[in-house]
């Protein structure tokens, strides 16, 4: 009786294995990936720069001319068609363009990027509490970027020095500026009033900035700053007001306000 037990037991273990649903095996499919470029090129009314010479006029009749643009980009974001996004990572968090520096308009980002199709890309225009730092950089040209300490320090995120033609026909420099703000306790802007720190970085998301990564293929982005947009969308800027914007909170927020209409994408290959 006792064996009996013992066989049904065996009986039903093997009707049970039998009847479970075979599974297919766990098959990994291995991610591909390619690379990814980025150009950075200096645009006026369409056309590239062309720095020293007294050529522009903005949306407020200044005429101008351009010394150099240097300025920081960090944080870049690819949101993939699935919704899915890609965060550039460690050793690609930021990239300084300098002007002066043809070498630094060319970044050939790092990281390997997963294949596949891209809907946007975005950036922070800037540097965020976390990179912005004193003596992050400790050589030039990025540690010429500094900012004041007691403004805040860290770096600034752009420089866009130049001249224009001034209301007594003199050639006057004017200095724009984006960095950490200040607030003051008084109307008078003095070192010793300031009250608090205003962080100026901002998001950009290039439109119409579609791309394909392929496997084993670098694709290269060109990104265009659109310099008329720093001075006329949508806030039109008249250098005989304001030439110069360090320690002036309102005329930086006026600047990072036109700031999210000077970037485009330009050619994609």
């Amino acid at each position: 009786m006792k064996n009996f037990k013992y066989i049904i037991v065996a009986f039903l273990l093997l009707a049970f294995m039998f009847s479970c649903k075979r599974e297919d095996p766990i098959v990994d499919i291995p991610v591909r990936y390619g690379n990814i470029g980025f150009q950075f090129t200096n645009n006026v009314d369409g056309q590239a720069l062309r720095v020293d010479t007294l050529i522009y006029t903005n949306a407020a009749g200044n005429n101008y001319l351009v010394n150099e643009v240097q300025y920081f980009v960090s944080d870049i974001i690819l949101q993939n068609n699935n919704g899915t996004f890609f965060s550039l990572g460690t050793g690609s968090e930021l990239h300084y363009v300098d002007s002066d520096l043809p070498a630094t308009s060319n970044w050939s980002v790092s990281d390997k990027i997963p294949v596949g199709s891209y809907t946007s890309i975005s950036f922070t225009f800037g540097l965020n509490e976390v990179r912005n730092i004193s003596n992050a950089f400790l050589n030039p040209p990025e540690s010429n970027m500094f900012w004041p300490l007691f403004l805040g320090g860290g770096y600034h995120y752009m420089k866009l020095n130049g001249k224009w033609i001034d209301t007594t026909s003199n050639l006057s420099a004017f200095n724009f500026h984006l960095g950490i703000g200040q607030t003051y306790a008084h109307d008078v802007i003095v070192v010793d009033s300031i009250t608090g720190f205003v962080q100026n970085y901002f998001t950009v998301t290039l439109p119409n900035s579609a791309f394909i990564i392929r496997e084993d293929k670098t694709t290269n982005v060109e990104i265009i700053m659109k310099i008329e947009k720093w001075f006329n969308t949508p806030n039109i800027w008249d250098f005989n007001v304001c030439s110069a914007t360090m320690q002036n909170q309102a005329a930086m927020h006026l600047a990072c306000e036109n700031g999210a209409t000077v970037f485009s994408v330009g050619t994609i290959q």
